[in-house]
């Protein structure tokens, strides 16, 4: 009759190093099996996003573009070399149940061609709403320098799902983020404008012609006013070393004294 083995340390220790080595092979395998079927219909679901939320195109080049601390993706689609459209794929962590992930497509004009939702999480029935119809329609055709990408309540012009304003709220946080990047608009703050002076490099877009037509972040005109010359004074944008220059003119004004009521004249700046 064999001699029972006894159970040990060392044994329990060698059965367990044969199991996990044993499942670590296993798994290794399967996902060798499974790594090209699941890069393709990634990347298949992304082709077909572009159709969707784009008119018909022949070539596509990608660009990153860094919004606020984010960095999102921007596709450029082209046909006889001509751009007919930008897609952005845009995301927000606002969503009731976490993170969204948002396409928007846009036409050369700014007008968003469509919106195509690419993953998220929301209450079936109340915030997946926001992949069908009127909800998403209500985007196509608008443009978000004129069409406010919030909603109503909020005081953009976006109608929210009913019970669902929270998903509302997130759909449209991660389509100005789209529109922001599409505009040129990087500093992450919305309704912002910024310019350059400098071409766009290959990770920004100022606009879809390469011109700079906006204004300085505090409203100031990029252009040298006119005037007398006088006085050269020099404005640096920190976030975009953009300069600015402004003449002025020095000139007198009246200072009144309040006792003998006499007139002086003091230096000012115009």
């Amino acid at each position: 009759m064999a001699k029972k083995k006894e159970s040990t340390f060392f044994n329990m220790f060698l059965a367990l190093v044969v199991i996990s080595v044993t499942a670590a092979t296993a798994l290794a395998y399967v996902n060798s099996i499974t790594e090209k079927p699941i890069a393709y219909a990634q990347k298949q679901k992304q082709t077909d996003a572009l159709k969707a939320v784009l008119p018909s195109f022949e070539s596509v080049e990608e660009k990153n573009i860094a919004v606020g601390a984010d960095t999102l993706k921007a596709h450029y689609a082209y046909k006889n070399n001509e751009l007919v459209g930008v897609a952005v794929e845009s995301f927000t962590n606002k969503g009731f149940s976490g993170r969204i992930d948002l396409m928007v497509g846009f036409l050369a004009n700014g007008n968003i061609c469509n919106t195509q939702v690419l993953q998220h999480k929301e209450t079936p029935g109340l915030g997946s709403k926001m992949l069908e119809s009127p909800f998403k329609d209500q985007f196509v055709g608008k443009n978000p320098s004129t069409f406010k990408l919030s909603v109503k309540k909020d005081g953009g012009n976006v109608d929210a799902i009913t019970a669902a304003t929270i998903s509302s709220r997130a759909f449209c946080d991660a389509a100005q983020r789209a529109y922001d990047a599409f505009s040129g608009n990087t500093d992450g703050t919305s309704g912002a404008t910024t310019t350059s002076e400098e071409p766009a490099s290959k990770n920004t877009i100022t606009n879809l012609e390469g011109k700079s037509n906006s204004t300085l972040p505090d409203g100031t005109s990029s252009a040298t006013p006119k005037g007398n010359p006088g006085k050269e004074v020099k404005k640096t944008d920190a976030a975009f070393g953009t300069t600015t220059e402004t003449n002025a003119k020095a000139v007198p004004s009246k200072a009144v004294d309040a006792t003998s009521g006499a007139t002086t004249n003091e230096g000012g700046v115009k």
